[in-house]
């Protein structure tokens, strides 16, 4: 893990803002790239040092115009890659220097492991840097993101980074303006958008980065404005926004207190609700299974629990409370004995609301029957009874709420649930144990929290779920109520494990099954074509056959015409065989690519070396001076000839196919016309299956579109090899852009 730098005294240090995206695709980079054009026009020296515009034409418009230093050029693992040459930027000594993608991993053999620490030396030389980042790549997010997304992110950044940064400024898009981005291609290519909105891009995930990017920036927001009351001797609470410190004591009735807060915080959109307990070494026993419930309680009601320790609680509450920016504190107090106890001064009540200062103190009866002249206690044995349920439902429910909560800010794995309901009745560990009498009558550990969780029957506590499923515990015994909501709790859980699970075998099924019939109409085409082809051979050998048994000599052209139909039958169906082999070959993963700078014109003439006799029917156009493209070469060569045959088929009559190739923008793109039948939105072919897996395996991007006049053209993009001088330099696409998609 990287670590950040110290910083070595000297001259000026330069500035550092970053563009802060909720997701990929915000529009990070041009906020970027907007921000260097304003400050050009305005006489700044602005170069950019590092752009990437991942191929979005309103991003690269928005570059032109910009000095851009030109980048360096490494080789790694036979691979030609590019990245910021810092010491021309250096050497350059621009007032302000853009670099994009501040968490991105520098290649093998640079200096600096990660480019912000390039960026740190950039800064350490007086040059003001903007830059850009992901929220996904902090690394206090990183676990988080994780769980949202499913999505690993193997480039972090640590947050002192970006907490030290000068300026932060949120780029946010809601998550249906990103996903009709998407739609409309300004992100991804055509071809990788259904599995981005489908994975990655669901309005849920785009939703939670969102709430993430917020949350993290108004922390940082918040941290500056006491930094600032800090460095100013400013005391008093700025009220920013309503801060509601409620005081916990543990006792019967802070359920009323709890209540009174929350109603007192919801006034206000956007308040926070604060619970304290203080623990004090008084030998006073409190009860944990009341604290539990109380914190269940606030969990219910949208605010936070903290147990802190102090000797003088008064004084503790007051200290949290300004540490916090409190505006108000509410406290409970029994009504027996209320009066006394405020004359004497000695409660905790009058102390904190004497010290209070600017503070809203609010002074709460713990029992609000009490306040109405009658208690429970009194009542008659049916309200008694009745009130006795209320409160085990409360209770039961206010568990089942905070479980929910857990569940919907992003935390519902099983662990985290678990380790909820542990924490909830101060167990030290609990394990969902499940029998698995189809697995050798065994007991297997579903999911676990704490430490040294049961693995099997003989724990301290045991509360039997369904037939197979078990919620074992160890630590103390919760009482016979705790027990009723421990049960409704694992219960919730484990009907939640068979809804996953049944959504999980739902999901499976119907993968297979749209496989399935993907499978079957491929098989139906080949088999079509195949017995197309065969049947165009024992035409030729029919006619061939008669004419030497029966008829008169073929002339040469004729015979040599027939000859000709066996033969393109015949290497027709054995490309079938091929393909189909391949495609095998590829579902079971045993193909392996090794990418390097490959020539483009070499490739092609062994592609049409492939084709035999059919050669003759393509048309080649190709651009002068093309580069090299990074690419498996028999796998290339091999997506080619498919290509073509494919298309050769397509056209027996009328205008040839033509493939062209031409460079842009740091990339080759290589277009197969031919003005075969139109397919758009039907299955594809067995020969463009292959060739879409084939570029797959090599992660190169293949798409079709109509074309124009009718007919159907593929589209190849590969990245150019920086080897030749006359070529863009690139650099290899981001992993964590490609995991988006995964």
């Amino acid at each position: 893990m990287a670590t950040a730098c110290p910083r070595p005294s000297g001259p000026r240090r330069g500035k550092l803002r970053i563009y802060l995206g909720a997701a990929p695709g915000v529009g990070k980079t041009y906020a970027m790239l907007a921000e260097g054009q304003r400050r050009r026009v305005r006489g700044t020296d602005v170069v950019g040092a590092l752009i990437e515009t991942h191929g979005r034409r309103l991003t690269a418009t928005m570059a032109e115009g910009l000095e851009v230093v030109p980048r360096r050029t490494m080789t790694y693992r036979g691979a030609t890659l590019t990245e910021m040459d810092l010491d021309a930027v250096l050497a350059r000594h621009p007032q302000v220097a853009l670099v994009d993608e501040l968490a991105h991993t520098n290649v093998p053999g640079c200096r600096n492991a990660k480019r912000w620490q390039d960026v740190d030396e950039l800064l350490d030389a007086g040059v003001d840097v903007i830059t850009t980042l992901n929220i996904q790549h902090l690394e206090s997010l990183s676990t988080v993101a994780r769980q949202v997304t499913g999505v690993e992110q193997r480039e972090t950044l640590p947050d002192d980074v970006a907490r030290r940064a000068d300026q932060i400024e949120l780029v946010d898009m809601t998550p249906e303006a990103l996903r009709r981005r998407m739609v409309h291609g300004n992100i991804y290519p055509p071809n990788r958008v259904e599995v981005a909105l489908t994975h990655y891009f669901r309005p849920g995930n785009l939703t939670a980065l969102r709430e993430l990017a917020l949350l993290w920036v108004a922390d940082r927001v918040e941290e500056g404005m006491q930094r600032y009351r800090a460095e100013h001797g400013i005391a008093a609470p700025w009220e920013t926004r309503e801060r509601v410190v409620v005081g916990i004591a543990g006792e019967k009735g802070d359920e009323a207190v709890i209540r009174r807060a929350a109603r007192i915080a919801a006034r206000t959109p956007g308040s926070d609700l604060l619970a304290v307990h203080v623990d004090r070494e008084d030998g006073v026993a409190r009860s944990d299974g009341a604290l539990g419930t109380q914190r269940a309680l606030v969990a219910s009601v949208g605010g936070s629990f903290q147990q802190i320790p102090g000797e003088d609680v008064s004084e503790t509450l007051l200290r949290y409370a300004r540490a916090e920016n409190a505006t108000q504190i509410v406290l409970g107090a029994s009504l027996r004995g209320r009066f006394l106890t405020l004359l004497s001064g000695r409660s905790i009540p009058t102390r904190v609301a004497r010290r209070a200062g600017h503070l809203d103190v609010h002074l709460v009866s713990r029992d609000r029957t009490t306040a109405r002249g009658w208690s429970l206690r009194s009542a008659p044995a049916g309200f008694r009874s009745r009130g006795v349920q209320a409160r085990r439902a409360s209770a039961e429910a206010a568990a089942l709420t905070r479980l929910a909560t857990v569940a919907l800010r992003g935390h519902g794995d099983l662990p985290a649930l678990l380790e909820e309901i542990r924490q909830m009745f101060g167990l030290a560990a609990v394990s969902l144990l499940e029998w698995r009498p189809d697995s050798g009558s065994r007991w297997d550990v579903v999911a676990s929290a704490g430490d040294q969780p049961p693995e099997g029957p003989g724990a301290d506590l045991e509360v039997p779920v369904d037939v197979t499923m078990v919620l074992a515990g160890r630590g103390p015994v919760p009482s016979r109520e705790d027990l009723r909501v421990l049960r409704s709790c694992a219960a919730e859980i484990v009907a939640g494990v068979g809804s996953r699970r049944r959504e999980e075998q739902d999901a499976e099924a119907a993968w297979h099954a749209a496989d399935q019939r993907g499978r079957t109409a491929l098989l139906a085409a080949t088999g079509e074509n195949a017995r197309e082809q065969l049947a165009a051979a024992r035409t030729a050998l029919t006619a061939l056959m008669a004419a030497e048994d029966h008829g008169p000599a073929l002339p040469p052209e004729d015979r040599k015409r027939l000859l000709a139909g066996t033969t393109r039958a015949v290497d027709g169906v054995s490309r079938l065989v091929d393909d189909l082999a391949d495609l095998s070959r590829l579902r079971a993963g045993a193909v392996e690519t090794y990418l390097r700078p490959v020539d483009l014109e070499e490739v092609l003439a062994a592609s049409l070396d492939d084709l035999g006799p059919s050669r003759q029917g393509v048309t080649v156009s190709l651009a002068e001076d093309l580069p090299d493209v990074i690419a498996d070469a028999t796998l290339l060569t091999r997506i080619l000839a498919s290509l073509l045959a494919d298309a050769t088929r397509r056209c027996p009559t009328g205008p040839p196919p033509v493939l062209n190739a031409a460079h842009l923008d740091g990339h080759v793109e290589v277009r197969v016309v031919d003005t075969g039948p139109d397919e758009h939105g039907g299955p594809a072919s067995l020969s463009l299956r292959l060739a879409a897996d084939l570029a797959e395996a090599m992660s190169v991007t293949l798409r079709r579109e109509r074309t124009p006049g009718g007919g159907r053209t593929v589209i190849i993009i590969l990245s150019a090899s920086a080897r030749q001088p006359a070529s863009a330099p690139t650099r290899a696409k981001d992993p964590d852009e490609e995991m988006q998609l995964t």
